[in-house]
């Protein structure tokens, strides 16, 4: 039996990329895994697949986020999707991975730029908290996806970073308020991870060497690499490990 077993989760931004491993992951460690995406069914389908191909549990559930009542949506979803497997709306693990970048300096922010990251990045995931809150069992697990560009100069996209050190405060906040339930609050900060979205950034062997040289271990990052921790903090072996923001980069630019 995994160490999840009994468990359920849910990851948001889970069709693809370092959530589809995520959700893989905690699936293969026993968890029924609520597999949130926006808009394409097809990747989600995906995701199912392989985690049914590996003996696990999960199921699908559509929902945009950074709109109005984004999370009142992606829960009545969840709901639905629990009492199909005859279980009640409750939350043990809530990984929230669903994200969007734009890369701008500072010149060339855009109001409309702005305010669409931070609807998804900083917003949302705070009314998906707020709203998983009245799911979760004591003694719950919450993982946030950040991003090492929170303790780098990032100018290239300055809004994108400043949403992400939204999401390290709302952690530290979270951690100290949900103490008392025995619910750890953490959050991840990936360094560049090889997936289908930044394909074009490492188009050139030229390209990925210089993306991998960013790493001590001079290589470019894996979803699974990512995938692994966050198993970790959502499991009992974390229960002393609160508010932190742990950096996992492959040490770039240290």
């Amino acid at each position: 039996m995994g160490v999840l077993t009994g468990k359920t989760a849910l990851v948001t931004g889970a069709s693809r990329g370092i959530g589809r491993t995520i959700a893989t992951k905690l699936a293969q460690e026993g968890a029924l895994v609520a597999v949130h995406f926006h808009a394409d069914r097809a990747a989600a389908d995906k995701t199912l697949d392989t985690i049914a191909s590996s003996g696990g549990q999960a199921f699908a559930l559509k929902a945009q986020l950074g709109v109005p009542q984004d999370a009142e949506t992606l829960y009545g979803e969840f709901d639905a999707g629990l009492a199909r497997y005859g279980r009640a709306p409750r939350l043990d693990i809530l990984v929230n991975n669903a994200g969007t970048s734009g890369s701008a300096r500072i010149d060339e922010v855009t109001p409309e730029l702005f305010d669409r990251i931070f609807a998804v990045n900083a917003k949302a995931l705070l009314f998906v908290v707020q709203q998983g809150l009245q799911r979760m069992r004591e003694g719950g697990r919450i993982i946030n996806v950040s991003s090492a560009a929170t303790r780098i100069a990032y100018p290239e996209s300055v809004a994108y970073a400043m949403s992400k050190g939204a999401v390290d405060t709302l952690t530290l906040a979270l951690a100290k308020e949900l103490g008392p339930r025995g619910i750890t609050v953490n959050a991840v900060r990936p360094g560049f991870i090889e997936t289908d979205m930044n394909r074009a950034k490492r188009s050139t062997p030229e390209a990925a060497a210089q993306l991998a040289s960013w790493s001590v271990f001079d290589r470019i990052g894996q979803p699974s690499d990512v995938a692994d921790i966050v198993a970790f903090l959502a499991s009992d072996a974390s229960r002393w490990i609160t508010g932190q923001c742990i950096d996992a980069s492959g040490g770039s630019r240290l």
